[in-house]
């Protein structure tokens, strides 16, 4: 809600999609729309977008670790006038915690706040995209039509933010810009154990291959660029990572795809 009240442009609606009302401040206005809904990442983004679909034009999905300018919402406005061929976009990361410890919210709070006193330059595409990063995009309403985000993908459902910007991206521009900009302080806490994302490294890629939402050269990029980064560190790991367990997912996934039982959903059962 601070980060809210800071917008040079409020927003016309605030969705807070959760999974039980103590996820939720205690100062939540009446104004504010809070769905509740089974967890996971996909789920819970499906339920806030069936709350706005017929209400809005643009659609932003902001992570809750995501601190934004205050000059976001109306960047995002201008942004989308100007382009009218862009479907879904990117703003710029100030920094991004996701590969450290976390950025810590004051941290993120000063970074938005020095680069806010600077002139703002206009709105423009900094470069083509083939997914989104899920922490800030921001889609037009009219291009999601019936898409909707992949609930086969569970829980943290990485990747799901490729797969869904690659399905509305087959109606326009997917880009990166500078109209908007935030700091991910990539917090931690609500991610994936070790073994469960260690899986779905392996299985997510290979699932959205076959959905031809990912070539065959960029699923494989990804599987052995995730394994080779936890075989190389599991012996002197970064305190915040479980590389072991990650590791171990891997090879689950592997037998798993040899013996043709691989699926996303697979990770409901592993331990975590």
């Amino acid at each position: 809600m601070d980060h809210v009240r800071r917008q040079t442009l409020p927003p016309s609606k605030l969705v807070y999609a959760v999974v039980k009302s103590t996820d939720l401040p205690d100062d939540v206005p009446e104004e504010v729309m809070v769905i509740c809904s089974e967890p996971g990442l996909p789920i819970q983004r499906n339920a806030a977008l069936k709350a706005v679909m017929h209400a809005c034009d643009i659609v932003a999905f902001f992570d809750d670790d995501f601190v934004p300018s205050s000059f976001c919402i109306e960047g995002i406005d201008s942004f989308f006038r100007l382009y009218s061929d862009v479907v879904a976009a990117n703003g710029t990361i100030l920094a991004d915690g996701i590969n450290s410890a976390g950025i810590g919210f004051g941290e993120a709070i000063e970074l938005v706040s020095q680069h806010d006193k600077r002139p703002r330059g206009k709105p423009v595409v900094l470069g083509e995209l083939g997914g989104l990063y899920g922490c800030n995009m921001v889609y037009r309403v009219a291009a999601i039509g019936e898409e909707r985000f992949d609930e086969e993908l569970p829980l943290y459902a990485w990747q799901e933010d490729i797969d869904f910007a690659a399905r509305v991206g087959r109606r326009g521009r997917v880009v990166k810009t500078n109209a908007f900009c935030g700091v991910h302080q990539g917090v931690k806490g609500a991610r994936l154990p070790g073994v469960r994302l260690g899986y779905s490294q392996v299985v997510n890629p290979i699932y959205l291959k076959r959905k031809g939402t990912l070539s065959g050269p960029e699923a494989a990029k990804l599987i052995f660029k995730n394994m080779l980064m936890n075989h190389a560190r599991c012996c002197f790991p970064e305190p915040w990572i479980d590389r072991l367990g990650r590791c171990k997912g891997n090879w689950l996934a592997i037998f798993d795809v040899i013996l043709r039982r691989d699926h996303p959903k697979n990770i409901l059962a592993l331990r975590r």
